[in-house]
């Protein structure tokens, strides 16, 4: 009971910082006089009500949370800050059910970018920052902020941070005290999308379009205030932009702190995930690009680099911005950009899937297991950017595949039994699992997932948590070695 009670204190606090986060809305609401004041400030005061009472009566049951309770708390704020946040698009947008309001809000902290909603051109602009500022603060992780900013939450602030953190060497810290890593992290990440926010105005965004797409580009959560996404720019000048940062978003932050506090940019050749991460997109650009031009998709090369290159990194980093209905071109290009959003991203960066590092480790291992067939006695340690990789890590990434895969099975199956197409099912499962967004069939960038039945969107939005949480940290608490003492 004592555990329980530290948990709902610790969660009533993060409801209460959750309430700040209304803010921006209700000043961008103020600024526009679009109408939205009043039930942002009504969702602001009872968000903030709700996690203030939750904090008063449990105030005397502060106390140290173990690894287990950590990723129970993790779990719990990821299922209730969106459905906290579904307030002002249910008293605003006609029509709405609460089914498909949790899918959007869930879609913009997991940063997945997958809409039901059309019309974005014609929302006020207090919803559609509101959609945006979601997708930026669920990109570098709420609790992270969490911890950054309040030291003395006393709930065991390395827990959440190792909860909540991709990838699977979650002990390299920037600091002696994870409080200070998680606010060099979030200084880095800050500042990097003040720097995008100047550069898409320069480029000729409007200030709300270039602060929306900045918030969305640097966490890479490919919401967008057109429905038309980047497509109704139509600036070259804008993509070039756009794809600068969502290959900055795609590598580890850490990396970036570490150039600027160094101010030496060789560090980011000396990093082996984040080089591995701009290797394999600036190849693929290129020869997806060749591809669309050599299919007669686009009449000359430059053209087709400039698409493919655009949509190519956005999918793979896991943003999910579009600049043409991908969908249409042949089917080996769209496959490809969905196999690159599994491994593309680097840990601790704002993507999603398997990550870079998972993926150099398991093809270390692999030639591991080559030599090893070839000479059973020889010594031969995985190394990866010239450190030994412990065999648990490896142990860890093979079962984090393992579960990766079995996820997006099950997953997909249970589209395919409630009636849809097999190729919008897995490619939507995989686009949810990934964070991505849009998706082929059905779920392509022309469409939305507002096709979606009850059932349908809620699988998507299980798929969307669990590969935000990286699969683990939700699936442990349904195993019985979790609840036993």
């Amino acid at each position: 009971m004592q555990r329980l009670l530290t948990l709902i204190h610790a969660l009533g606090m993060m409801l209460v910082m959750f309430s700040i986060t209304y803010i921006l809305p209700i000043f961008t609401s103020y600024i526009y006089h679009d109408g939205t004041l009043i039930d942002f400030a009504l969702a602001m005061v009872m968000t903030l009500a709700v996690g203030s009472l939750m904090w008063l009566l449990t105030r005397h049951n502060k106390g140290e949370l173990s690894i287990r309770h950590g990723y129970f708390l993790v779990v719990m704020m990821w299922t209730a800050m969106p459905a906290f946040a579904t307030m002002p698009l249910l008293l605003l947008i006609n029509g709405l059910s609460f089914t498909d309001a949790y899918f959007e809000t869930m879609s913009g902290m997991t940063t997945t970018g997958a809409t039901v909603l059309t019309g974005l051109d014609a929302l006020p602009p207090a919803i559609n920052l509101w959609r945006h500022e979601l997708s930026w603060l669920g990109g570098m992780g709420i609790i992270v902020l969490v911890v950054a900013i309040l030291p003395l939450l006393g709930v065991g602030g390395r827990q959440l941070y190792k909860a909540e953190m991709p990838g699977p060497m979650k002990d390299t810290t920037l600091a002696p005290r994870i409080a200070e890593t998680a606010r060099n992290l979030w200084l880095v990440y800050l500042c990097i999308t003040v720097v995008c926010i100047i550069s898409l105005h320069l480029a000729g965004m409007s200030w709300l379009d270039a602060i929306c797409h900045a918030f969305t580009t640097v966490g890479l959560g490919g919401f967008s205030t057109h429905d038309a996404s980047v497509g109704y720019f139509n600036s070259s000048t804008i993509e070039l932009v756009m794809t600068i940062f969502m290959l900055l978003a795609a590598m580890n932050f850490a990396t970036h702190f570490r150039v600027w506090r160094k101010k030496n940019l060789k560090l980011y050749l000396l990093d082996t995930e984040s080089l591995g991460t701009a290797i394999i997109l600036v190849v693929s650009c290129f020869a997806i690009g060749t591809f669309l031009w050599w299919q007669n998709v686009y009449p000359s090369f430059w053209a087709a680099l400039r698409y493919a290159s655009f949509n190519l990194v956005s999918i793979a980093a896991n943003c999910g911005f579009s600049s043409t209905d991908f969908s249409l071109w042949p089917i080996f290009a769209p496959l490809w950009m969905l196999f690159l959003s599994c491994i593309a991203a680097s840990s601790g960066s704002t993507g999603s899937g398997i990550k870079m590092i998972r993926t150099l480790i398991l093809i270390k291992q692999a030639g591991r297991e080559f030599l090893k067939l070839l000479h059973p006695a020889a010594i031969n340690p995985l190394k990866i950017g010239g450190r030994v990789v412990a065999d648990n890590i490896v142990f860890s990434v093979l079962g984090f595949i393992f579960l990766y895969f079995m996820s997006v099975v099950v997953l997909t199956f249970a589209l395919v039994i409630s009636g849809l197409d097999f190729l919008s099912a897995f490619s939507g499962i995989v686009a949810c699992i990934n964070n991505v967004g849009p998706a082929l069939g059905i779920l392509g960038p022309a469409s939305n997932y507002g096709v979606l039945s009850d059932f349908q969107t809620w699988v998507c939005t299980v798929a969307m948590l669990i590969g935000r949480l990286e699969i683990i940290t939700v699936l442990i608490i349904f195993t019985p070695h979790f609840w036993r003492r």
